[in-house]
């Protein structure tokens, strides 16, 4: 994120792109929802009418995957008016002579076709997020769970880089995480291509192997999707799983549990006994919750925070680091993971990330920091780009080409099936799940429009099979008419219901995320069990 909540509260205009913040994200949607009661402009990016929505202001509702059609023509209307900021573009932008010609070819009327949405109100969003300044943006995965999701970030700087929208208080281009600790987990070295603090590996090479005392490999693992590729392949022998139920969440559910299937070992480490420690795991590690041990979280904005430990673990459970140091001591590799509290293990962490260095436990006891924080007398960063960009003073526009999704429908699969969350279950239900909150709001249901209920012939609550090109899942109905006309909405929360074996197997162009947003369907009565006589 290169803004901080806070600045919600000095934005002018706030465009929201594929992210129902309001139920995904309820402490920052509340904040923007505020924000616009008290006269903020308001653009939404999104397939489904949602609660932003009824607030007024542009709603774009595009239809799903055409995303970085939307953003090319809006920076067509920001270049061919004359709305671009002149001095931020001449001083830290280059490549804009190159988009300009680009973009030449991405007028609205284009857009509209392709996108569903008026070249009116494209022109509309486009004028008020240049004029109406300052703008800030919030994209979530509505955004990124595409096959063009990392070019559509792309496309959203670009107009962020073109109105002058980055490095300023209430602007910038802030990616909404999906799970509490996401921006932790990756800064800490859980993607294959970078080590602590978000260094690649040639970069942090010689640091970590002067602190580690140890060679880094020379090339980088596997990502998730990789893992499974290889598993189905034969080529990856053992997976361990660390509070992710790969079986449950992953897309395209047959070829996962084929590939899970392959592997001769299964660690599963995790609060919960999950899918995939239920079905396939040949040891399972019992962890602390949240409340259950000491550590850090490092949330949306940057913002890294103490956990204290309030309850005692049940059982065996022990905390995620315990864990992990205890099966290296078993593997004879005691040197590096000699550690005796969750204070040590981030210290270290300090060492290694420059950026991180000023964050002490004493520090993070009295408040959370964001970082880059250097140094014990730093107050920490709230707003990135202010002067520069990571790659020095100016950065490049990108032009970025359409490319439809394959997942398209057709005679056999006629209907547009998204998926999401909802307020009341969190992600894979894994905890959820095992709470009263189904009370609240029921599990997965499909969410169709009244005018697709008649032509089906389907009433509230009946129970259908919803069919795609690579499996199946039966859920009931509920009508709603937030989405359009042959378009569909679901969640992924429960079990019973195992919603992914309908999503398929496409994959993000840059960072292999699944492509859950697109998935073409049919739709079919559920048979009715037999009434004993």
């Amino acid at each position: 994120a290169t803004n901080s909540f806070d600045d919600i509260e000095r934005a002018r205009t706030i465009l929201v792109c594929g992210a129902n913040a309001t139920e995904n994200h309820p402490i920052v949607g509340a904040r923007i929802r505020q924000a616009v009661l008290r006269g903020a402009q308001l653009i939404v990016i999104d397939p489904r009418r949602i609660e932003l929505t009824q607030l007024g202001g542009v709603h774009l509702q595009l239809r799903p995957g055409s995303n970085v059609a939307l953003l090319n023509a809006m920076a067509h209307v920001i270049l061919r008016e004359g709305l671009l900021d002149d001095s931020f573009v001449a001083s830290r932008v280059d490549g804009l002579a190159e988009l300009r010609a680009f973009v030449a070819a991405f007028p609205p009327e284009r857009a509209a076709a392709v996108c569903g949405v008026s070249a009116e109100s494209i022109e509309k969003a486009a004028r008020l997020y240049a004029t109406h300044k300052p703008a800030m943006c919030w994209h979530g995965l509505g955004m990124t769970e595409h096959v063009q999701g990392t070019e559509s970030v792309m496309c959203l700087v670009n107009l962020a880089l073109l109105t002058g929208n980055l490095g300023k208080p209430g602007s910038g281009v802030n990616p909404l995480r999906g799970q509490n600790n996401v921006q932790g987990a990756a800064h800490m070295g859980c993607e294959p291509a970078h080590l602590p603090g978000y260094a690649t590996l040639d970069n942090g090479r010689e640091l970590f192997e002067r602190h580690w005392q140890a060679p880094l490999p020379t090339t980088a693992g596997l990502d998730l999707m990789q893992m499974m590729d290889a598993a189905q392949a034969g080529r990856l022998k053992a997976l361990y799983a660390i509070g992710y139920d790969v079986l449950l969440t992953n897309p395209n559910t047959n070829v996962t549990r084929e590939a899970l299937r392959k592997l001769p070992l299964v660690i599963v480490q995790d609060i919960f006994l999950t899918e995939t420690a239920r079905e396939f795991a040949h040891v399972v590690l019992p962890a602390a919750a949240s409340y259950e041990k000491e550590g850090t979280f490092m949330n949306g904005e940057r913002r890294v925070q103490r956990v204290r430990k309030a309850v005692q673990a049940p059982g065996h459970a022990r905390a995620d680091w315990e864990i992990v140091c205890a099966l290296a001591s078993q593997l004879g590799q005691r040197q590096g993971f000699a550690f005796r509290s969750a204070e040590e293990v981030w210290d270290e962490v300090r060492r290694v990330w420059k950026a991180g260095a000023g964050m002490s436990y004493a520090r993070l006891d009295r408040a959370g920091l964001q970082w880059p924080c250097p140094s014990e007398d730093h107050p920490g960063t709230a707003l990135l780009h202010a002067d520069s960009f990571s790659l020095g003073v100016r950065a490049a526009l990108r032009c970025i080409d359409y490319r439809p999704t394959s997942e398209v429908c057709d005679e056999r699969y006629p209907l547009l099936l998204i998926t999401g969350r909802r307020l009341h279950h969190f992600n894979a239900g894994t905890m959820t799940g095992r709470t009263r909150n189904h009370e609240l709001r029921p599990p997965d249901m499909l969410e169709l429009c009244a005018q697709d209920a008649a032509q089906h012939g389907l009433h509230e609550g009946e129970r259908v099979v919803v069919r795609s090109r690579h499996g199946s899942a039966s859920l009931p109905v509920h009508i709603d008419d937030a989405a359009r006309p042959g378009e569909l909405f679901t969640t992924f929360h429960t079990a019973q219901v195992f919603l992914n074996h309908v999503t398929g197997p496409h994959r993000d162009n840059v960072t292999r995320a699944p492509e859950y947003k697109v998935t073409a369907v049919a739709l079919e009565r559920a048979a009715q069990p037999a009434v004993a006589g």
